[in-house]
C-alpha cells in the first residue's frame, strides 16, 4: 500500500486520533514508525486499521521542540499496543511521549550513548564502545508531562511496591524461545506485573539498511526468525516491487504461496513440538521434529538452504523449482495429514495439556485488537486477522481455504488454532503445486534498483501473525528509511495483561502458546 499521509499538527494530533479510533473505527494500531525527516525534525507515522472494514490509513506528525526534546502527545490510552511501540520509537529516535506510563529504553542499554535511527548518530567506535560493565538499572521509570507554561516536566514514577516479590524470567534463554528476560513481579504464586526487557540480541539491522543497497538487505530478513524467513523475505520484496511497480508472473506467484505455506507448516510443527516440550512431553517433541525434516527437505532441494533459503530477490525468485519439486511436495501433504492428528492423539487431547492450557492466558476479543495480537494467538479469540485473507496478495484470494477462528479465547484454543491451520496450508499447497503455470521464474531488473521516492507499507502473514516492512525512500539506491513491523513486539506486550492474577507456573507456557521468536522482535 503506497502511504497517503494524513499530517496531524502537535496542538490537534490527540484529538485527530481519537476521532480516528472513536468515530471512523480505526481500532487498530498497525505500527508506529519513528523516523528523522531531515529539515522537517523527528516525528513519527502511524498505520491504522479498521476491523469492519480492513480499510487502512496513515497518519505523519511532527515532533514539537520543548525544552531541547522532542515531544509527541502518547497514544496508549486508545490503543495499549502502543505501550511498547513509542518505548521503541523512544529508544531509537529519541521521541519523548507525553503522558507515556513507562518512558524507558526497551532494547538499549540504558547506558546507551545517543539515539541510532536519526540522521545525525555518531556511528563511530570511539562513541559507542560497550561497557563490560553491568547495565545500571533503577526501580523507577518516568513520565513526561507539560506544566501550564508549556514547559516539559519529568516526573519519576516507581515500578515496584516495597512488598512486591519481583523474579527475573531469563535473559539466559527462557523455555525454547529465546534471549528474552521478563521481570515478574509477583504476589505469592500469582502474577502482579511483567515488565518485557530486549535487545539482548539487537543487531541494528534497520540501521545498517540505510547504508546498503536494496539487494544487500534481502539476506538480513532470512536471519530474523528461520521459521518465517521465506514471509519475511515476501515482505521485504514485496514493499520494494511495490514500489518499483514490478510485474511478476504468475509462475512466481504460485511458486512464493507455496514456498510461503512450506515454511508455515515448518513453523507450526516446531511450534508443536516446543509447546509440548514446554509442558515436559518430549514423545510429542521428538515425532514433531521429525516430520519437520521432510518439510525442510522439500524446501532444501529448491532453496539450498534448511533454515536460511535466500530465496526471494527483487523481481521473482533466486532459481527455478527443482525438478522433483512437484512431486515431493505431493508426497509431503499425503504424509503429514495422518500425522497431525497423531500430534492430538499424543499431546493435544492429553488431559494433562487441557488442565494446563484450558482458561490460561485469557485475552478477550477486544484486549486482542487493542494489544495487537495477531496471528493465531489473535485467531483464538474470535478475530479475523489474517492478513492473507484481509489485504491478499499472489495466490491467497484465487484458492479456497479457511481463515481459522475460535472463541476460547486460550492457550487451547491457541494451540488448536496452530493444528487446524496446517490443513489448510496442506490444501493450498495441494490446490497449487499441480497447476504451477509455466513462465520466467524472475523478471530481470536493471543492475542498480532505485526505487521511486515514496512511502509504501507491504505486509504478510507470517508464522505468528503479521509481518510488514514500511519503506521510506528518496529515488536512491539505498533506502532513506525501512522500518520492519516484527510479529512477536506486540505479542510480548500483550503476556502482561494475559497473564495477571495469573500463576507463575503458567507463564513459560503462555508464552509458548503465543508463539513468539525473539529474533525477529529483537532485529
Amino acid at each position: 500500500m503506497k502511504l497517503e499521509n494524513i499530517e496531524l499538527s502537535f496542538d490537534n494530533f490527540a484529538s485527530e486520533m481519537s476521532k480516528l479510533k472513536n468515530q471512523k473505527h480505526f481500532d487498530y494500531l498497525v505500527t508506529i514508525i519513528g523516523e528523522d525527516f531531515g529539515e522537517e525534525g523527528l516525528g513519527c507515522i502511524y498505520i491504522l486499521e479498521n476491523t469492519d472494514n480492513n480499510e487502512r490509513c496513515s497518519v505523519r506528525t511532527i515532533a514539537k521542540k520543548v525544552d531541547g526534546s522532542d515531544v509527541i502527545p502518547t497514544v496508549v490510552e486508545l490503543w495499549k499496543a502502543a505501550e511498547l511501540l513509542e518505548r521503541e520509537v523512544y529508544d531509537f529516535v529519541g521521541i519523548k511521549f507525553l503522558g507515556h506510563p513507562d518512558m524507558r529504553r526497551l532494547f538499549l542499554r540504558t547506558d546507551f550513548n545517543g539515539y541510532p535511527l536519526r540522521k545525525d548518530f555518531d556511528m563511530s567506535p570511539e562513541a559507542n564502545q560497550f561497557p563490560l560493565t553491568d547495565e545500571p538499572e533503577s526501580d523507577y521509570t518516568v513520565v513526561y508531562s507539560l506544566d501550564a507554561d508549556g514547559h516539559l516536566v519529568a516526573t519519576k514514577k516507581r515500578l515496584f511496591e516495597d512488598t512486591d516479590f519481583v523474579v527475573n524470567i531469563g535473559p539466559n534463554h527462557p523455555s525454547t524461545h529465546g534471549v528474552l528476560r521478563l521481570q515478574t513481579v509477583l504476589d505469592g504464586e500469582k502474577v502482579k506485573r511483567i515488565y518485557p526487557h530486549l535487545g539482548y540480541i539487537h543487531r541494528g539491522i534497520e540501521k545498517m539498511w540505510e547504508g546498503m543497497t536494496y539487494p544487500q538487505t534481502l539476506a538480513l530478513t532470512d536471519r530474523l526468525n528461520y521459521l518465517s524467513a521465506m514471509m519475511h523475505r515476501h515482505a521485504l520484496v514485496g514493499v520494494i516491487e511495490e514500489g518499483m511497480g514490478v510485474e511478476l508472473t504468475d509462475r512466481i506467484h504460485y511458486i512464493r504461496t507455496i514456498m510461503d505455506e512450506l515454511q508455515r507448516l515448518d513453523s507450526h510443527l516446531l511450534y508443536l513440538g516446543c509447546t509440548a516440550q514446554d509442558l515436559g512431553a518430549l514423545t510429542a517433541f521428538l515425532y514433531c521434529m521429525r516430520d519437520r525434516e521432510h518439510v525442510l527437505n522439500v524446501m532444501e532441494e529448491t532453496t539450498g538452504g534448511r533454515l536460511i533459503q535466500n530465496y526471494y530477490r527483487i523481481g521473482g525468485l533466486q532459481d527455478d523449482i527443482d525438478p522433483n519439486f512437484i512431486q515431493n511436495c505431493k508426497k509431503l501433504c499425503k504424509y503429514l495429514r495422518p500425522m497431525i492428528k497423531e500430534y492430538m492423539d499424543v499431546f493435544g487431547d492429553n488431559v494433562i495439556t487441557h488442565n494446563r492450557f484450558e482458561k490460561v492466558g485469557m485475552m478477550s476479543l477486544d484486549d486482542c485488537i487493542n494489544y495487537a495480537v495477531t496471528g493465531p494467538a489473535g485467531r483464538a479469540a474470535g478475530w479475523h486477522n489474517d492478513t492473507r485473507k484481509r489485504h491478499p496478495y499472489d495466490m491467497y484470494n484465487k484458492v479456497e481455504w479457511q481463515e481459522i477462528t475460535m472463541t476460547g479465547c486460550d492457550s487451547m484454543d491457541r494451540y488448536l488454532i496452530h493444528i487446524k491451520e496446517m490443513y489448510q496450508s496442506l490444501d493450498i499447497i495441494e490446490q497449487l503445486i499441480d497447476n504451477i503455470p509455466e513462465g520466467d521464474f524472475y523478471v530481470k531488473q536493471k543492475p542498480i534498483i532505485k526505487v521511486p521516492e515514496g512511502q509504501w507499507y507491504f505486509s504478510v502473514e507470517g508464522a505468528s501473525g503479521e509481518f510488514g516492512v514500511y519503506l521510506h525512500s528518496k529515488g536512491d539506491k539505498s533506502p532513506y528509511r525501512m522500518k520492519m513491523r516484527p510479529m512477536g513486539l506486540t505479542l510480548t506486550g500483550a503476556l502482561d495483561p494475559m497473564l495477571r492474577g495469573q500463576k507463575i507456573a503458567d507463564l513459560i507456557t503462555t508464552g509458548a502458546a503465543i508463539d513468539f521468536v525473539i529474533p525477529d522482535i529483537d532485529r
